[in-house]
């Protein structure tokens, strides 16, 4: 008796043993996979573009290295604006990008960053994550060969730097703006001249005069580009940006040859870069914005007939679209239902204390 438990508990053993040897190398025989990230961003902006670093990270780490994907940053590999068109050519195998970026392919691509006047930052969050976001954008990006993931969020973003003050509607009669989208857009129809530029050629067009104005995100990237040191008047709010997101891109060739586990790990850094981000950015710009008003930046409010104008023109240009665009019609109209439903909520549960907390500080 005692000799056949000997030979049980032996046999166990041995299992045991042959297991613990067995999962190294089940682990080498995964693939060892390296994918390259072209971003749309320059290094300098540590935040936005970490982003993309930190999705790298995080996936190097769930799958103990095997999964390796190197960032590049705007202009190294494709041009800054090229990122959606490279991974849908399969030239790199993903991208960090705003798909506002891509605004001239079709419209729609836009709504998944931000439209002007349109869902807040956790509202945006809460459309793509909890309801029918995401599966009416993957029905979108498919058009492109495109997954697309979460990939940062700057939250609510300014209105920009301009050179001269704007105190009526008329102030922006030919005024040369940097801005992208559908922003672009009704500042052309307010009598702008916008233009987009890459984050890293608008300080020099803001000083040499070759444009007039520009937006670019929020207080802690403007600071870092310098803007203040050629244009003083810091404007808000940035109506066309209530809340800004980032997006990660990959091929879908390539996607469906990683392996289960490795498309896990994706998801699972992309959504930890996208929240990691926005707190960073929250945690950043209320210091950067008191710094850029100690140094000489002159915090401006837009006149109520550009702010109300600029709202009318932009839901004409949303009709418009939707008449001819279905791929926009069907995801704006959801976005749109979706803040209906939330305005509401906010209107009891948020709103009413944010704005007792702001008048308070302002008898202070």
């Amino acid at each position: 008796m005692q000799r056949r438990d000997f030979l049980k508990t032996a046999g166990v053993g041995a299992m045991i043993a042959g297991a613990s040897i067995a999962r190294p190398t089940q682990a080498e025989d995964r693939p060892h996979i390296k994918w390259r990230l072209a971003s749309s961003f320059p290094k300098s902006l540590d935040t936005i573009y970490g982003g993309a670093e930190t999705l790298a990270k995080r996936v190097a780490a769930l799958t103990d290295g095997r999964f390796e994907i190197r960032v590049f940053a705007g202009g190294e590999l494709v041009p800054a604006f090229g990122v959606l068109d490279a991974v849908q050519q399969n030239t790199v195998e993903c991208g960090h990008s705003a798909s506002y970026y891509y605004y001239g392919k079709n419209k729609a691509l836009a709504l998944e960053t931000t439209m002007p006047f349109g869902l807040n930052t956790r509202q945006l969050i809460s459309w793509v994550m909890a309801d029918e976001g995401m599966t009416l954008l993957r029905e979108l990006f498919a058009e492109y060969n495109v997954l697309n993931f979460p990939g940062g969020s700057t939250g609510a973003q300014m209105g920009g730097w301009y050179r001269k003050e704007i105190q009526s509607l008329a102030d922006l009669q030919g005024l040369k703006i940097r801005i992208p989208g559908f922003g672009a857009e009704i500042f052309s129809r307010l009598g702008a001249v916008p233009q987009s530029l890459p984050g890293g050629e608008i300080y020099p067009a803001l000083e040499r005069g070759a444009i007039d104005a520009a937006e670019w995100t929020v207080p802690y990237d403007d600071e870092k580009l310098g803007f203040q040191k050629v244009a003083k008047y810091y404007y808000y709010p940035g109506w066309w940006e209530t809340g800004t997101h980032l997006v990660f891109y990959v091929n879908k060739a390539q996607w469906e040859s990683l392996p289960p586990s490795y498309q896990s790990a994706f998801e699972v850094a992309a959504r930890d870069a996208h929240m990691e981000m926005l707190a960073a950015y929250d945690a950043k710009n209320p210091p950067a914005l008191q710094r850029l008003l100690a140094n000489g930046a002159e915090l401006r409010r837009f006149p109520d007939d550009v702010l109300l104008k600029a709202y009318e023109i932009a839901h004409q240009v949303y009709t418009e679209e939707a008449e001819k665009n279905q791929s926009f019609k069907k995801i704006y109209t959801s976005m749109m239902a979706f803040q209906d439903r939330s305005d509401a909520w906010w209107g009891v549960a948020e709103s009413p204390m944010a704005n007792l907390r702001q008048a308070v500080r302002r008898k202070k």
